[in-house]
């Protein structure tokens, strides 16, 4: 990529269908932005070492937590704090811009069907 580039994230999104398989579009010292389709419930999870941002590109999703739920519309922005268990959701599919450090495991320490490989590009 020149440095000219400029990242078109509708024509990267349009690349890849799978939902809750966070793409790598950029990254910026040690962080990673990435592409991530969400449609229905992903799994509780946290991670201890790292905040972690959702940028909602297209759609609308829910960030929950134990004791309340933050919906985050089109063009928000959401900073779920290191440490706290969360869990995401989406009734329709949602378009997000996920902002975090490199190696963070999408599913934290709860392992399972929706862990995705890391550092896929787009």
């Amino acid at each position: 990529m020149k440095a000219a580039d400029a990242i078109n994230l509708a024509e990267k999104l349009a690349k890849f269908s799978e939902h809750w398989s966070p793409r790598v579009v950029a990254e910026m010292n040690d962080y990673q932005f990435k592409l991530v389709k969400l449609q229905g419930e992903f799994v509780w999870h946290q991670h201890k070492d790292t905040d972690e941002v959702f940028l909602v590109v297209k759609g609308e999703m829910q960030v929950g937590f134990r004791d309340c739920e933050v919906t985050v519309g089109e063009g928000e922005l959401f900073v779920v704090p290191r440490g706290v268990e969360h869990i995401t959701r989406a009734s329709n599919e949602c378009h997000a811009l996920i902002i975090e450090p490199r190696g963070v495991v999408n599913t934290g320490e709860t392992e399972g069907e929706l862990t995705a490989q890391n550092d896929l590009w787009v």
